[in-house]
């Protein structure tokens, strides 16, 4: 089985962060769709998404929002 494309696969809350996560366009569309058009990644939520602990793509964005609200 061939691992999640984070290019092109689509993206939903429940989709698992990988090991092999890439921070994309298409990560970066789906974030704005949850976190609305001021979403940017910076090198410290970059870092907390890669932390090895499990989370999901909601996950990810109800975090930025916790930290940008």
């Amino acid at each position: 089985m061939a691992g999640f494309d984070w290019h092109s696969d689509p993206i939903d809350r429940q989709t698992i962060v990988t090991e092999k996560y890439k921070s994309t366009q298409n990560v970066r569309r789906f974030l704005k769709l949850q976190c609305g058009d001021c979403f940017k990644f910076d090198r410290p939520f970059m870092n907390w998404i890669k932390d090895g602990q499990p989370k999901t793509m909601g996950d990810v964005a109800d975090e930025w929002l916790r930290r940008n609200s």
